[in-house]
């Protein structure tokens, strides 16, 4: 705006010089006009006027053209205003929050998953464990173990959830972190939701990578943790996302279950949102 100004304030000046210059220059040839013409008084006059209704046209059309743009601008400004209001009134009432609920299972997954995770090479329902390499999971995948993980959860506020994906999952043992994160860097762990019909609960599953040297999970061994943190986002049917992260309070397994299956009951579960609900485009 200050730029387009100061371009127009030199067009201005650069105009009214040269009109000045050449009403100055007429008048200090008068003489010579006189003897040509005989009408040197009106016509310096003439010229004059013709100088002034110059400037102020221009300065007139200055000011029309500069009120315009603030206009537009205080107008642009006022709807996107208006259009984040209603985004953000729209999201505060339509996001979802859940709960993880019941038993949280730890079992191996299964034969066909992880062959369809292999072949296609997508881990878009994984999370390996930290400093591991994706690549060489694919090519040498005997080395490591796949586990996956069920959560019952249920909605506590909002709408009904469309899709759960995961940043990060921390299981703390000892005092010793075992963290496990997206194998591609920077895009989210995409969650399956699967609806039991024979207990009427949702459930979230996420697939865990870990090497088999990891000290993480023995399926011959009650694997106890001291606590789960999930760091999560929800996002609703109508496309509204809540980013936080979830502590589970449980009471570890006793005993191994007939599957190898690890089961922890879960006695409350924490969830805090660390970023306001926003709209998902596109």
């Amino acid at each position: 705006m200050k730029k387009e100004q100061r371009i127009i304030w030199i067009v201005i000046g650069i105009s009214g010089a040269i009109v000045f210059i050449i009403s100055l220059l007429m008048l200090l040839i008068g003489d010579q006009l006189d003897l040509l013409f005989n009408v040197i008084g009106i016509r310096i006059a003439a010229i004059f006027i013709a100088f002034a209704t110059f400037l102020s046209s221009i300065l007139f059309s200055l000011l029309i053209l500069m009120h315009n743009k603030t206009a537009v601008k205080i107008n642009d400004d006022t709807n996107h205003r208006a259009e984040m209001f209603r985004e953000l009134q729209f999201a505060s009432t339509n996001y979802s929050i859940i709960d993880f609920i019941d038993r949280m299972l730890i079992y191996e997954e299964s034969e066909r998953y992880i062959e369809k995770c292999l072949s296609q090479k997508n881990m878009m329902f994984h999370m390996i464990e930290n400093q591991l390499d994706k690549s060489d999971i694919f090519t040498h995948p005997e080395n490591y173990q796949f586990l996956t993980i069920r959560i019952p959860f249920k909605v506590i506020e909002g709408k009904i959830v469309s899709s759960i994906t995961f940043d990060k999952l921390r299981f703390e043992r000892n005092g010793v972190d075992y963290e496990f994160y997206p194998a591609d860097h920077g895009i989210e762990s995409r969650a399956f939701l699967l609806y039991n019909e024979r207990t009427k609960r949702n459930n979230t599953i996420i697939n865990l990578i870990m090497s088999k040297d990891s000290t993480f999970y023995r399926f011959d061994e009650v694997n106890q943790f001291t606590k789960i943190k999930i760091y999560i986002n929800i996002t609703s049917l109508l496309g509204v996302k809540v980013k936080g992260n979830s502590e589970l309070y449980f009471t570890n397994p006793e005993q191994i279950e007939g599957d190898n299956s690890n089961t922890y009951a879960i006695h409350s579960s924490n969830f805090l949102i660390t970023e306001r609900p926003k709209i998902i485009k596109g």
